[in-house]
């Protein structure tokens, strides 16, 4: 299980230590789960037209137990323009009609496409619908027949969350470490050591 961020997780510089692994794959693989665990209870559906207001709940509601803080920052300006551009899919995963996570496939650099985002909302994480969406979504990418599908993925995400990328066929190929503002000692974003998990 994962744990909660204590508060001397953050150093007295501010900054939190975060090790990102970049993962890639060059063929669609054979063993996706595409057929929800849960039947006709779950249906995923692309939001062609969202709003930033729809978005920011979707994004601040999946990220917030694991620092997701990029486009919590960002001006509405321009975070409509990344979720208005055509190359830009936002997919929402519902269970009994009700959101349950999302994910976001970016082909604006095709035939480079990029998982750009995806998660559940916290009372669906255990579900397993994880392994669901995340087929789901490498499928969605390989029917536009890139070259290469890739992901990020970071410390500070769900323990699991990278071996279930592999597990799917995504392999390694770079890591780095950074160290990043923490997020919870700005004002912008409504982080507390009560709501925040890492590894």
């Amino acid at each position: 299980m994962p744990k909660k961020i204590d508060d001397d997780t953050t150093s007295s510089d501010g900054k939190l230590s975060v090790t990102i692994t970049s993962l890639e794959m060059f063929s669609r693989p054979s063993n996706l789960i595409l057929h929800s665990p849960h039947g006709h209870q779950t249906s995923l559906i692309r939001a062609y037209d969202p709003t930033v207001s729809f978005y920011r709940y979707l994004y601040n509601t999946v990220g917030a137990p694991w620092l997701w803080w990029e486009r919590r920052s960002m001006p509405d300006k321009d975070l409509l323009n990344i979720i208005k551009d055509q190359a830009v899919e936002i997919y929402v995963l519902y269970f009994d009609g009700v959101p349950a996570g999302f994910a976001e496939l970016d082909r604006r650099k095709h035939p480079v496409i990029e998982l750009a985002y995806l998660g559940l909302i916290p009372e669906f994480v255990g579900c397993k619908l994880g392994p669901y969406l995340l087929s789901s979504m490498i499928d969605i990418a390989w029917s536009y027949e890139p070259q290469r599908l890739s992901v990020n993925t970071c410390t500070l995400d769900h323990p699991k969350a990278l071996g279930l990328y592999q597990k799917c066929g995504f392999t390694v190929y770079d890591q780095s470490a950074k160290r990043i503002d923490d997020p919870r000692l700005n004002s912008v974003h409504p982080f507390n050591s009560e709501n925040l998990k890492t590894q």
